[in-house]
């Protein structure tokens, strides 16, 4: 049997419950769909989707820049190993800048870092679930800046740059600002995922920065879904 659909508007402006609309299509026999909700109600409404972000702008220290077991990252989320689902990454927003008006030193390049097969991380907190608001309910324990990275075996490694623009130019530094138009003093982001990343059981992905700073803040989000293995 082939399936076949209808070039151009259907007849019926309005199709009832219990009907069977014909299949849109195209001239090019592509297949013709539109949103009825957002891209995430679905996913938010079964209470698969999570989310954690800073209740205040975090200020970047030293320990945001580094690699080891005392790294606090700006967000991050680790999925223990015996979780039951992947977190499938969706979106990361992110607000950065200028907390000082003298000498502001650059966040370098706000990256990604990842780690596999960890199993005695210790700290932590638990994420709010998109539709309960509550902190329940999800299996993966989360970092939004002041949580080291306790029990982490080895290291974390920095493998690709985020698309978030940084409120300071990289390698960039400057003495008391006189002009207040001399740089942006709040830039932001989005990048979306789409679930184009997951965090399997065991494996942890943080949000870093690659130059020791604490003149510059950060104010974010991190979303995901919990998809069952």
């Amino acid at each position: 049997m082939q399936i076949q659909g209808i070039v151009g508007q259907p007849s019926a402006q309005s199709i009832g419950p219990g009907n069977t609309p014909t299949i849109r299509s195209g001239q090019l026999g592509d297949v013709i769909v539109s949103e009825l909700h957002g891209r995430f109600y679905e996913t938010a409404y079964r209470g698969n989707m999570y989310f954690i972000g800073h209740g205040a702008p975090l200020a970047l220290t030293s320990n945001t820049a580094t690699t080891s077991n005392t790294t606090t990252p700006i967000l991050g989320i680790w999925n223990p190993p015996t979780s039951t689902v992947n977190a499938v990454i969706l979106q990361l927003a992110l607000q950065n800048g200028i907390n000082t008006g003298t000498s502001p030193v650059s966040p370098g390049i706000f990256t990604w870092a990842v780690s596999t097969g960890q199993t005695a991380l210790t700290a932590g907190v638990l994420p709010y679930n998109a539709k309960t608001f509550l902190q329940q309910g999800s299996q993966v324990k989360v970092f939004s800046g002041t949580q080291a990275l306790t029990g982490l075996t080895g290291s974390i490694a920095a493998v690709e740059a985020a698309d978030i623009p940084v409120a300071v130019p990289s390698g960039y530094s400057v003495g008391t600002l006189t002009n207040t138009a001399v740089l942006p003093t709040t830039v932001g982001g989005v990048q979306n995922f789409d679930g184009g990343l997951i965090v399997t059981p065991g494996n942890l992905l943080v949000l870093i920065n690659t130059t020791s700073t604490s003149t510059v803040s950060v104010f974010g989000r991190l979303l995901w879904e919990e998809v069952p293995i």
